[in-house]
């Protein structure tokens, strides 16, 4: 993910044009300058901090002087072929100058910083400013096997020589042909490092694999019939697989250890296959609707002009196939696994999101929530469409989420707090475990992504008063009968635990804070401090101290959390 430095107020809204071209991207802001509501997140020294970025490869786009980039991250310069893009763009938006990462889509990123600001990057690059192509950067569906022959290559080039391409490179053919040689190969070859060798990415590896098949090996079966074909790794475009197995350990182990996307076909697409297999199976048929997986699938991704290169193979519960296509396999073919993050966006305030929450944010390609909850998250939207929903609505807008992930999106669900206390993601693993839900939904990858709870910052903001055993308490009966968390706060208020009591009171619940109330003071003393936190993190924010003895029930709504102490908490 790309991160956007802005060192003042002034480059915020450059900062912003380029986010909403750039995404996945996060924008940083120097605190004291930037406003921390502006920006994703805040730091404080400029040079260490960018320096850091840097050295943990994230490219960067600078909304500021190019020299203040180039100090910052210079202690941190190491391989020209691994460091990470970085990009200065004048705090006006007037220039785009990018000045390192060419070889990690560093000409790219400039590019498409240019299409934001609607002007053309001031290339110094030789491959950019003489050359029609930019030959260690090649496009999709091909990887540049060694860097270092494309030096010498380059200024071979620029000097006006001319290649002798050996097999069909398309995105070459505008550079003159000459006598210095140039490969495409799938193959695993021992000279790339003296010739310079692009790997074409036209192999689709295709997987079967019973239940909980041992992932080791998965991962052992496809690179024995990888080494056997003598086929470099690195040429497989895609590991695919049945759409019943999207969820299956094994066939993720593959595509990882490859450093490929899985995707997955339906029945209807493997069964069109058939004709081309050649090793069809009644027993298989039987047992997942169609006469082959793996040959199957490798032939849907590599398309019909496509033959198998290495038919099925099978151990230990796995099968492999091989499928060779003419051109790069494309990384998008069938559809992906869908992702579902459940995100916990805090109480309101960007300055209490966290990290995690921040980049499940910008990875997500649609947001789905209540309109209140994605209104918070505005500022961080880019490209991503919003999916509302209305208070009381929480089923559906989980059923949805999970239905869109299961079309292979990336899902977020947006959860005010944290997203597991009394919120989505209880609610979301309950239609998992026992709802009514479509093949694909139930086979969706999901990571809840924890917030700061409404709890944690009202008592942040008065000092520590869950510093000792606490009890969150939700108020609400509509899914709790009245009498069960009644008997639930008494056994707290016995238990002499600090309380912060949720959903405390609503326009048509009135009875039950009060309620709560005369449980706590038959328990405690009537100066046991109470807190009422309102609106917390949110314009209008609010917190009042009172006592068992004062406080007003009245003074609550939907929108505040109460922390009753325990006999030990003592105001000062």
């Amino acid at each position: 993910m790309t991160v956007i430095i802005v060192l003042s107020a002034a480059g915020v809204e450059v900062a912003r044009a380029l986010k909403a071209q750039l995404a996945p991207a996060e924008i940083h802001g120097l605190a004291g300058r930037v406003s921390a509501e502006a920006v994703d997140e805040t730091f404080s020294a400029a040079a260490k901090h960018i320096g850091g970025l840097f050295a943990a490869g994230r490219s960067i786009v600078g909304v500021c002087a190019a020299g203040i980039l180039i100090r910052a991250v210079a202690p941190h310069l190491a391989e020209k072929a691994t460091e990470p893009a970085v990009v200065a763009v004048a705090q006006d938006g007037s220039a785009v100058v990018p000045l390192l990462g060419a070889h990690r889509g560093g000409s790219d990123l400039a590019r498409r910083a240019g299409i934001a600001l609607d002007i053309a990057p001031a290339d110094t690059a030789m491959s950019e400013v003489r050359l029609p192509v930019v030959v260690d950067d090649p496009p999709p569906g091909w990887t540049v096997a060694d860097l270092r022959p494309f030096k010498s290559l380059a200024a071979h080039l620029g000097a006006g020589g001319g290649i002798d391409p050996d097999g069909d490179i398309p995105f070459l053919a505008p550079l003159p042909k000459g006598t210095t040689p140039v490969r495409a190969t799938v193959a695993q070859r021992g000279d790339t490092g003296t010739i310079a060798t692009y790997i074409a990415e036209r192999l689709a590896l295709g997987i079967g694999a019973e239940r909980g098949a041992d992932p080791a090996a998965a991962i052992a079966l496809a690179t024995k019939v990888l080494a056997e074909g003598g086929y470099d790794p690195r040429a497989v475009s895609v590991v695919v697989s049945l759409d019943v197995k999207a969820d299956e350990t094994a066939v993720h182990a593959v595509a990882d250890h490859l450093g490929a996307p899985a995707r997955f076909f339906d029945r209807a697409a493997l069964a069109a296959e058939e004709a081309r297999l050649a090793n069809p199976s009644e027993i298989v048929r039987a047992a997942v609707g169609v006469a082959g997986v793996c040959e199957a699938a490798a032939l849907a991704a590599a398309g019909p002009k496509a033959r198998l290169v290495a038919p099925k193979t099978v151990a230990e519960g796995v099968t492999v196939a091989l499928a060779l296509a003419p051109d790069p396999v494309p990384r998008t073919v069938g559809r992906a696994r869908g992702h579902l993050a459940i995100v916990g966006t805090g109480p309101g305030s960007a300055a209490l999101r966290t990290k995690a929450t921040v980049t499940a944010l910008a990875e997500a390609d649609v947001y789905v929530g209540y309109s209140l909850y994605l209104d918070l998250v505005e500022d961080v939207r880019g490209h991503q469409p919003r999916h509302d929903f209305a208070l009381g609505d929480e089923a559906a807008r989980v059923r949805h989420a999970l239905e869109l992930a299961g079309e292979g999106k990336r899902v977020a669900l947006i959860s005010s707090g944290d997203p597991g206390i009394y919120a989505m993601a209880s609610l979301a693993m309950e239609l998992l475990d026992q709802g009514e839900l479509s093949d694909a939904a139930r086979r969706v990858a999901v990571t809840v992504v924890p917030g700061v709870s409404a709890a944690q910052a009202a008592a942040a903001l008065s000092g520590a008063p869950l510093g000792h055993d606490f009890a969150f308490i939700s108020l609400s009966d509509l899914l709790t009968p009245w009498a069960v968390i009644r008997q639930r706060l008494e056994a707290a208020a016995k238990g002499d635990f600090a309380v912060a009591l949720y959903n405390p009171r609503s326009a048509r619940r009135t009875t039950q804070l009060v309620e709560a109330l005369d449980v706590f003071c038959a328990a405690r003393a009537p100066d046991t401090p109470v807190i009422i936190a309102s609106n917390v993190g949110r314009e209008g924010e609010r917190v009042r101290h009172e006592t068992l003895k004062t406080f007003d029930p009245k003074e609550v709504d939907m929108l505040s959390t109460v922390i009753i102490g325990a006999s030990t908490t003592r105001r000062f």
